[in-house]
């Protein structure tokens, strides 16, 4: 279907160089103007000792380049519309989507335009699915998010009393970008499931801690089972400081409230199941973050040293941040380290290390969004390009890229499902354009049958998914892409098929 090796995604933002935070006329004067005693940035660029204001730089020019990728598919397909009854159409067409997209259209939606109308929204969906494999392409081959600290955070995970953390967001495309950005830690290093209200599959999560502490015992990775470490597992809900009454969880009808104790609810059942199903004393850390999508400022909620939960009580990184921006980063540290402390004293002191480096690493995150963002994001609402629908998308870190719907079967998430093309009802289909769903799934090459299962789970999800929406699929609203992956095999996606290819076909 598609040619997943031209130019690289990578556009003029990606080699821009970013201008010193706080100097007048550029976005981080934003920043800079937030206190009329603003302190003079530091030495990495940022206006805050803990921030990095490098990394900054380097995540904000890749998230600008894709989300560019994207945003330039609407105004290039308009101009080729303008022009399907010119003579020499189709050899236009195709110089205006090299130049402006970076790749060719397929030449079987554009032969016939001079006879009847271009099918832009089969143009639309192509180019959308097109852009998302050379993205994918990009992680794979040439790690532009930065994925080099994983042995460091394992460590420091270890050093806190846990040996893995597993987190489950909400599958809001506002959250995609939770793990690299909003918590800076490694993508590949933590283990992400998103789900609708980030309601997570107890049963599911049951499975991947019964898989983590066999590794354990029978490899020793991450480390031997007779060390005392536990399963961390963390749910991210969020809210929205600007208009919380209505771009807050749709799951829980925008009530931060309700979001939180869902969370809290699911968390303490997972222990629970945990404890009443396996002997010996098994028993897993919880962890709870609210994440403000307006400010990407996060809170983490108060445990006791019995892992009990506080829904009043929290730690505000956007308060930590106030408090310690003026100072060094060795007091700095030492100012949240000790706020932990005095606020969760019967918290372990691993937990509480560990609280406190999230905390800090958020002060990153809350400067990024000052400095390119003017303090809060335009698009406050939903503004996902495409569903990803399936098991993988690790790449995706990305804010309002994706929404996800982590599954096997189409019945068994048809809620998550439903949310999804809700959303993309009013982001695309109410501007006639189609809603594109990625479906993929990940699978372990060295395992017999494991790819000709995954080809045979895309083959079922894509037809389950064209039948449940078959309005939208016969109107040519709804396409998919199959892919799938092998994580062994370190490569990109392998494409399966496209419906753009069925639809295009059917027309001649």
């Amino acid at each position: 279907m598609m040619n997943a090796r031209n130019k690289p995604l990578r556009n003029r933002a990606w080699n821009q160089a970013t201008a010193p935070l706080g100097r007048p006329g550029d976005r981080g004067a934003v920043a800079a103007s937030m206190s009329p005693a603003a302190p003079r940035a530091f030495g990495n660029g940022s206006l805050h000792a803990l921030a990095d204001g490098n990394e900054n730089a380097r995540l904000y020019a890749y998230e600008s380049g894709v989300k560019e990728a994207f945003d330039a598919i609407v105004p290039t397909l308009k101009q080729i519309s303008a022009l399907q009854h010119e003579a020499d159409f189709e050899q236009r067409a195709q110089q205006i989507a090299r130049q402006q997209l970076g790749f060719a259209l397929p030449q079987m939606l554009l032969a016939d335009a001079w006879v009847e109308q271009l099918d832009m929204r089969a143009l639309f969906a192509w180019c959308v699915l097109e852009t998302y494999q050379r993205f994918c392409d990009e992680v794979f081959t040439r790690d532009p998010l930065g994925n080099n600290s994983e042995a460091a955070f394992q460590s420091l995970l270890q050093e806190c009393g846990f040996h893995m953390l597993d987190i489950s967001p909400c599958a809001d495309g506002r959250l995609a970008h939770v793990i690299r950005y909003v918590l800076r830690l490694p993508y590949k290093a933590v283990r992400r499931r998103s789900y609708a209200g980030a309601m997570f599959d107890i049963e599911d999560s049951l499975e991947k801690w019964v898989s983590t502490e066999l590794i354990r015992f029978r490899e020793g990775v991450p480390n031997t089972a007779d060390e005392p470490t536990r399963y961390l597992k963390a749910v991210v809900y969020h809210h929205s400081s600007v208009d919380p009454q209505h771009e807050g969880c749709a799951a829980h009808g925008s009530d931060t409230a309700r979001a939180a104790r869902g969370g809290l609810e699911r968390l303490t059942a997972f222990r629970e199941a945990v404890e009443n199903t396996h002997c010996c004393g098994a028993s897993i850390g919880c962890m709870l973050i609210g994440l403000d999508t307006d400010t990407d400022a996060i809170r983490i909620h108060i445990p006791d040293g019995d892992g009990a939960i506080s829904l009043d009580d929290y730690f505000d990184a956007r308060d930590m941040y106030a408090n310690t921006r003026r100072m060094n980063a060795a007091d700095a540290e030492r100012w949240i380290a000790e706020q932990v402390a005095s606020r969760a004293p019967a918290a372990s002191e691993g937990m509480a290390r560990l609280i406190g480096q999230l905390l800090i690493n958020n002060i990153s995150q809350i400067e990024y969004v000052c400095a390119y963002h003017g303090g809060q994001y335009r698009d406050i609402g939903h503004a996902e390009r495409f569903i990803g629908a399936g098991i993988g998308f690790e790449e995706v870190q990305l804010r309002n890229l994706t929404f996800f719907a982590y599954l096997h079967t189409v019945e068994e998430a048809a809620g998550d499902l439903d949310v999804g093309i809700k959303i993309f009802t009013g982001l695309n289909v109410a501007h006639g354009l189609p809603v594109p769903v990625v479906v993929r799934f990940d699978y372990h090459g060295e395992v017999p049958g494991a790819r000709e299962r995954a080809e045979e789970r895309c083959r079922r999800v894509a037809e389950a998914l064209h039948a449940r929406y078959r309005d939208l699929s016969e109107r040519g609203l709804l396409h998919t892409l199959q892919a799938i992956r092998d994580i062994q095999g370190g490569g990109s996606i392998e494409i399966m098929d496209c419906s753009v290819n069925v639809a295009a076909a059917g027309a001649h």
